[in-house]
């Protein structure tokens, strides 16, 4: 089984760095040495060309990273918009070569790696001059299975199985589903995590709670054992 994997969502907002900051907290509180690569990331406070504050750094605060921030970010951004569009508003170009040689440089650091995407899995990060390339293209470059964060409420059975289905597509391996803002009581919740089960043949990994500091979490997403 791949040792690393690739966070994506249903969409912005879904939740991905809360996320990925509990998945590795877990796992490096299970003595796995686990580490975080975000490729491309808009919205950070910057200052003097360093991370002040943005995912990253909440990640590596939560999970206790031994890393700065920087060292996990390939390209950042100011504005809060889509990687191509923060590239272009900066007079960058985002170069796909360079992101993978970064991940390569984590790989040698980290025995396990989760990679947090930005927006959803059809995110552009290159997108003019004939060229359309996605992020899907990218987790198709890293080779990394999937686990795909959606809001536990209304209307996400839906986006969920879009995405779903877009993945399988596209040949990208899905090794769970994880439910954020997940309300046990509620009726509704509880039966869309049914529902994505049985209309998508994936496995709901986890479900987190809002505010929630700790995560229950399949451990054979990485290892093949049961649980952590």
């Amino acid at each position: 089984m791949s040792k690393n994997l690739f966070l994506t969502a249903v969409g912005t907002d879904a939740g991905k760095t809360y996320i990925s900051a509990l998945v590795i907290k877990k796992m490096r509180e299970a003595g796995y040495n686990c580490g975080y690569f975000k490729p491309v990331l808009s919205g950070a406070e910057i200052k003097d060309g360093k991370l002040i504050k943005s995912d990253a750094n909440y990640v590596i605060e939560t999970a206790k990273i031994p890393e700065i921030p920087d060292n996990t970010v390939t390209y950042k951004w100011r504005e809060a918009v889509s990687p191509h569009l923060a590239a272009k508003r900066a007079g960058e170009s985002i170069d796909i070569d360079k992101i993978l040689e970064h991940y390569k440089r984590l790989e040698k650091r980290f025995d396990y790696i989760l990679t947090e995407g930005a927006g959803g899995i059809t995110c552009p990060l290159r997108s003019e001059n004939g060229e359309k390339y996605l992020l899907k293209d990218l987790i198709k470059e890293l080779n990394t299975p999937i686990v795909i964060v959606a809001d536990g409420g209304l209307g996400t059975i839906n986006s969920t199985l879009l995405t779903v289905e877009y993945a399988k597509f596209c040949g990208i391996e899905i090794r769970g589903i994880i439910l954020n803002n997940f309300e046990p009581d509620n009726f509704m919740h509880r039966d869309n995590l049914k529902q994505i089960e049985y209309l998508t043949g994936i496995k709901v990994v986890s479900v987190v709670e809002k505010n929630q500091k700790d995560i229950n979490l399949l451990e054979e997403l990485w290892t093949g054992k049961k649980k952590i």
